[in-house]
């Protein structure tokens, strides 16, 4: 099948909704577009309807109403078709534990009818090799940690070239330094031409290695975009540090600093909006009333700022 033209949203849904029985809306109208070549980051509070999407875009759940459309078909009518395209990670793996880690990817890539049989110890094996799985290959999968049954899962969806990559948590139960090796995995498949979807909690996480994200909240979308222009839609905050923080605070208030926050020898605010700021002449100000400035200068906004400013959630958002 020929791939959708490269201007085409590999993930497209309009008006996507999902309620369930009882009448609980866990999605919500959702106009979600992903486009061809991202790292798309999914994030969102608990209960936000992240996985229920995830579901409804792989053909797990059939939406309520609305379409979704994945690699330019409408799930979950076209999910023969899309499906062989597609590697996911959802909720978790699912492995057989009495079988050794590469027996696990031996069955799966037995269960994908388009896999050449001649070639399914190289690709295994080559699998394994991404994950940084070989040298536990000859393990019981029930013996691997929750980091590592997460390579393994991830394994089994590189075993094939794929279109579409879609990960729920795939850092989860990984220490610092494997979190980095899937970061360079994920940045690697991008760079050879895979779309990755990435459902995460870590804002930290989807800032890094994202170039797009959307942000849900009650089943409903709240932003969407590029990562930085997400991030530049917080506003800039301006970090004073002196040792005269009362001072410090009368002064910034003065000039329309706003949400001024004291933290030790630090004074942090909301700059004004409207006109630009003037920073030097805010430093004058502060220096010509006594306050001794040791810093002072504007952070720029991170996404955990605009998320923040979205939700009015903290940083704990998994869901």
């Amino acid at each position: 099948m020929e791939e959708p033209p490269a201007g085409q949203p590999v993930i497209a849904t309009r008006a996507l909704t999902k309620r369930y029985r009882g009448g609980q809306l866990a999605v919500d109208r959702l106009d979600l577009t992903v486009p061809r070549g991202s790292v798309f980051g999914f994030l969102g509070p608990n209960g936000s309807g992240k996985t229920t999407t995830i579901r409804m875009l792989m053909g797990l759940v059939t939406p309520t109403s609305g379409t979704a459309r994945v690699l330019g078909e409408e799930m979950p009518r076209a999910g023969g078709r899309v499906l062989p395209r597609v590697g996911a990670l959802i909720e978790g793996p699912a492995l057989y534990g009495f079988l050794t880690g590469r027996d696990n990817l031996l069955r799966f890539d037995a269960a994908d009818p388009s896999a050449d049989p001649r070639t399914r110890a190289a690709r295994v094996d080559r699998a394994l090799a991404r994950v940084g799985l070989t040298a536990a290959a000859g393990k019981k999968a029930r013996a691997y940690s929750l980091g590592m049954k997460q390579r393994l899962a991830l394994a089994a969806a590189l075993l094939q070239p794929r279109e579409l990559l879609v990960l729920d948590e795939p850092t989860n139960g990984l220490d610092p330094q494997g979190m980095r090796e899937i970061r360079a995995l994920v940045r690697a498949l991008a760079a050879e031409g895979t779309t990755v979807f990435l459902s995460s909690h870590l804002l930290d996480e989807i800032e890094q290695v994202c170039t797009h994200a959307a942000v849900m909240s009650r089943g409903r979308l709240l932003a969407q975009g590029t990562v930085a222009a997400l991030a530049s839609s917080a506003r800039s905050r301006l970090a004073v540090t002196t040792a005269d923080t009362t001072d410090a605070v009368r002064v910034l208030k003065e000039h329309g600093v706003n949400d001024l926050q004291v933290t030790e020898d630090r004074v942090t605010g909301e700059l004004p909006t409207g006109a630009p700021v003037d920073l030097a002449a805010l430093n004058a100000a502060l220096v010509g009333a006594g306050v001794r400035v040791r810093a002072f200068g504007a952070e720029r906004a991170s996404l955990e700022d605009a998320f923040v400013a979205l939700t009015g959630e903290g940083f704990d958002v998994a869901g």
